[in-house]
């Protein structure tokens, strides 16, 4: 069992008048918001707060200036801000492993297989969303396995902003016209979800559907452990930790990197060694310390990625004071 983080507030985010020139006051974008986490009252910090023309959110003024990149479901183009703008971005990811799956109730190995969530597993799905309700979220990503997205889509039920998860189809040019949205104002209220292979379990090969207590008799523990936990022996047939890591990480750095280098707010649902393998590159683990890492199902992991380095916040606790995260110490 992995230890359970116990997380406190890393600094606090200091208020300072932007100036006239940065745009409009908060207090014309909205009465109540969330910043990296924070609660704000717009009466309060009015002055504090202001919205640049590019639709970003600047807090404090000089060295320590945090850009927040408005929600709106045209994410896939990339924000440019002014060149006499001087912004310091920082995007949060979470990782969420899919919540417990029927099969991992019955104890049967199932890469691959595509099997829906327990009852419990629903249960953690929304309990992961709670955890996570104050975090900004702007794309999903997840694995094309169906407890995967349930995962996803449950969790976001909890989010504050309240925006509907869309799948996004992009198969083929009819997928693509077909699952077009033509409101603008519906895609402002909307969060694209992006489905991956790539982000798969790792395919277990002729274990899948096997009893893992029967198979470590059949074959031995010792055997059966290797299969599992070691990062180059694959089962037979199937992918090693390394060869799922190969694939996860390719599409990791290909596709969800560059989204949290424009400031996009980035959350990944998908399964234990797919992740691990992200995690193995976020905390640049060796091959002997990633064997050891150990994901609970439906419990949220959060990172923060700032000028090309990712910090590890741990698991969030909930909405509550002492889960309020700050994204820079100050």
């Amino acid at each position: 069992m992995a230890a359970t983080a116990s997380i406190q507030p890393v600094g606090a985010i200091h208020l300072r008048d932007c100036g006239n020139d940065s745009g409009s006051l908060i207090g014309k974008f909205s009465s109540r918001c969330s910043l990296k986490g924070f609660a704000i009252d717009g009466r309060s910090f009015a002055k504090g707060i202001c919205i640049s023309r590019q639709g970003k959110l600047h807090v404090a003024r000089g060295s320590i200036c945090h850009a927040l990149v408005m929600d709106h479901f045209s994410s896939t183009s990339d924000t440019t801000p002014d060149n006499n703008e001087k912004t310091l971005i920082e995007s949060s990811l979470i990782l969420i492993r899919h919540g417990e799956s029927l099969w991992n109730e019955k104890n049967l190995f199932t890469g691959c297989v595509d099997v829906p969530l327990t009852k419990r597993g629903i249960e953690e799905a929304i309990e992961a969303g709670k955890r996570i309700c104050n975090i900004p979220v702007d794309m999903i990503y997840t694995s094309t396995l169906i407890r995967a997205q349930m995962t996803a889509m449950l969790a976001m039920t909890q989010h504050r902003h309240k925006k509907v998860p869309i799948v996004t189809h992009n198969e083929n040019e009819q997928a693509k016209t077909w699952s077009r949205i033509y409101s603008e104002e519906t895609k402002k209220q909307s969060i694209p979800v992006i489905p991956a292979w790539q982000l798969n379990e790792r395919m277990y090969g002729e274990l899948q559907g096997l009893n893992k207590e029967e198979t470590a008799e059949r074959y031995g523990k010792e055997l059966v452990y290797e299969w599992r936990r070691s990062y180059d022996i694959p089962p037979p047939n199937g992918e090693s930790l390394e060869m799922c890591s190969q694939r996860a990480v390719a599409y990791f750095k290909e596709h969800i990197e560059p989204r949290l280098q424009s400031g996009k707010h980035v959350m990944v649902a998908a399964h234990g060694n797919s992740l691990r393998s992200i995690i193995m590159y976020l905390d640049k683990l060796t091959s002997q310390e990633v064997i050891n890492v150990e994901l609970s199902t439906g419990i949220p992991l959060l990172y923060i990625y700032k000028e090309g380095h990712f910090m590890k916040r741990g698991s969030p606790v909930g909405p509550t004071e002492a889960g309020v995260y700050a994204y820079t110490k100050v």
